[in-house]
């Protein structure tokens, strides 16, 4: 069953049982530059999950391009990806109805239901149902135990030695404030033979393949210290109540067909063979099966590395076609760390000529017909940022070789010192900044009889890590921190803000991202220069002057074709689907938006620009507040 199949099965499955599909979101998310990547199938839909109806209805169904770097360093193995596909499936609930789900609406029941189904019944999937396992929300002081899903899945016949009752920590979405709730996970025995009788969750054999979300609960803060920072939440029922879902189709795929690994799949078996090719190395009959390297004169892993270059350069790929360029900064950074791995392992295998657009095109094959790639960006992007860094490799030799000599001068000078030493970050620029594999800098500080600080490196590598996932999983709101009331004035008065700079900038203005919480909004927009304080003033005066007017915030269900016909704006229009939401406030704004706003400008306040600066080039961003 090829990945194609699979893809087109979920949708019908779903589509069959009333939902619509829509359209895959991009990779960098539209309208929230404080999340790096799109991490998760739900992240285009959080507005409609925090309040209001999708324009396509209650049940949505998708398969979602998305991106993680919080496991990079698990790349390598058989199923750990930094670019998956995630199949989901959506009820987004009704708060104005009793139940919080609405008519259209579903819960535990159908979700799980419909989740097992698809997976064994031979119409669909047909996997073994007695390799299936699943965990539960266990209950704590703040939530109870999750008996009904419990419950259905006994009813399923799944046996009660196969569903374990887990913490939060396994069992729970949620972030610092707003919707969240219990979850169950479905896992599937990926081990030789029949699966065990009982199921054990730290048995890796047992890989997740499923995650059903339920929100049903509201998290809020009860308690602020001195300096107004939360240290203490309660829970109360949420109004709204969401099933969300998603199944990552790298791992589904490798089941079905049961693949040898992931990696031995139509989604990455023909990059893996485009490296054979470029190596002269096979991928090996076994995992633990090595090949020397003769040029290096070192034992390679072939399975492993090979494993790498073809995950981080789809990643790459992936992420440039929709405009993460590789770069210093942010996503930008992640895809130059990306490709620039991917080289340094391609080297080990012996690949000592530009690959990367090779590799490329691959790619580009795989996805015929899924989804668009700009080829000729992709292709002189990676050929640009592949030259660059391999005379980047060669300086970092040449590095090396300059501190060696400055640190032996410098350790025989020390006559306190014992023996030669590099420090953790030292070793740690030659591995961030040159790209040298740690195994690499061990081998040749051996040679040179010079010890490294290990222990320091990996400290250095840890905090370094840590930095990065923060960065990576961001905030999660679609440009919202929480569904407050001052967020939802905040978002309101954002609408407020585009139409203004429009007006005084010029309509070549576009929104570029939006950041906001409860205290302040963050705005970024298209302009080639700082704002003169006329014009800060300017756009202030203009959006107090439409607060003042006790402006209605009018919103309209239409068309795309419809939307841009009416002059709305909106830069986020793709992931919207075929209709969207419409945000009129009084002839001076009109937006196609998806998440929450008041009903009049006269609940805003006053609105103050605090600052003006640079967020990129040609991008600046402004930070404002409401008074």
């Amino acid at each position: 069953m090829k990945s194609s199949e699979i893809r087109r099965k979920f949708i019908k499955f779903f589509e069959e049982r009333g939902h619509k599909a829509i359209p895959s979101a991009s990779l960098i998310p539209e309208n929230d530059p404080s999340l790096l990547f799109t991490t998760a199938g739900m992240h285009p839909l959080v507005p409609y999950l925090l309040k209001g109806k999708h324009p396509q209805g209650q049940r949505l169904v998708n398969f979602q391009k998305c991106l993680r770097t919080d496991d990079i360093e698990e790349i390598g193995d058989t199923y750990h990806h930094t670019f998956f596909e995630m199949l989901g499936n959506w009820s987004i609930g009704d708060p104005d109805s009793k139940d919080g789900i609405g008519k259209n609406g579903y819960w535990k029941k159908e979700s799980i239901e419909w989740s097992y189904e698809f997976l064994t019944s031979k119409n669909w999937l047909g996997l073994d149902h007695e390799k299936i396992a699943v965990s539960v929300f266990e209950g704590d002081q703040d939530a109870s135990f999750d008996e009904e899903s419990y419950n259905i899945w006994k009813r399923l016949e799944i046996k009660e030695q196969k569903i374990i009752k887990l913490p939060k920590q396994h069992n729970w979405w949620g972030q610092v404030l707003g919707p969240c709730g219990p979850n169950t996970e479905i896992f599937y025995w990926s081990g030789d033979g029949e699966a065990p009788k009982k199921f054990n969750h730290e048995d890796e054999r047992w890989l997740e393949i499923w995650n059903n979300v339920f929100m049903e609960y509201n998290r809020k803060i009860k308690e602020k210290d001195k300096n107004g920072k939360p240290i203490d939440f309660y829970f109360e029922p949420l109004k709204q109540k969401n099933v969300d879902t998603g199944m990552g189709l790298e791992r589904i795929n490798y089941l079905v067909n049961d693949h040898e690994d992931d990696y031995t799949s139509d989604l990455y078996f023909p990059i893996i063979q485009k490296i054979e090719e470029l190596s002269g190395l096979k991928y090996g009959d076994k995992p633990d099966q090595y090949y020397v390297d003769k040029d290096e004169k070192c034992w390679v892993d072939t399975r492993k590395l090979m494993r790498i270059i073809a995950d981080h350069l789809k990643a790459a790929v992936m992420a440039i076609s929709d405009g993460a360029l590789p770069s210093n900064k942010d996503a930008g950074y992640v895809v130059r760390r990306l490709i620039r791995r991917s080289i340094v392992k391609a080297n080990e295998l012996g690949i000592k000529e530009n690959f990367t657009a090779k590799l490329a095109s691959v790619v580009f094959g795989i996805y015929n017909r899924i989804y668009d790639f700009n080829k000729e960006m992709i292709i002189y992007e990676l050929d640009k940022e592949e030259g660059k860094f391999r005379k980047t490799l060669q300086k970092g030799i040449k590095e090396f070789e300059k501190i060696i000599k400055v640190y032996t001068r410098w350790s025989h000078e020390k006559s306190k010192l014992k023996g030669n030493f590099l420090s953790g970050p030292i070793v740690f620029r030659l591995f961030a900044t040159y790209g040298f594999p740690l195994e690499l800098i061990k081998e040749m500080t051996k040679e040179k009889k010079i010890e490294i600080d290990e222990n320091g490196f990996w400290q250095e590598y840890k905090r370094h890590q840590e930095l990065s996932r923060t960065a990576s999983k961001g905030k999660f709101k679609g440009g919202l921190a929480d569904s407050s009331a001052k967020t939802v004035k905040l978002h309101t008065a954002a609408h407020l803000l585009l139409a203004a700079l429009k007006r005084v900038l010029g309509e070549n203005v576009e929104q570029k991202g939006s950041n906001i919480n409860p205290e302040r909004l963050r705005f970024d927009f298209s302009h080639p220069e700082k704002m003169t304080p006329e014009d800060i003033k300017k756009v202030e005066e203009l959006v107090n002057k439409m607060i003042e007017k006790k402006a209605p915030v009018e919103m309209e269900e239409m068309s795309i074709e419809e939307a841009k016909k009416s002059g709305a704006n909106g830069v986020f229009e793709e992931k919207y689907g075929g209709r969207v939401k419409v945000f009129t406030i009084n002839n001076f704004s009109k937006e196609i938006c998806g998440g929450p706003h008041v009903k009049n400008t006269s609940e805003l306040g006053h609105f103050k620009i605090i600052k003006e600066e640079s967020s990129s080039a040609g991008v600046r961003r402004i930070k404002a507040t409401l008074e």
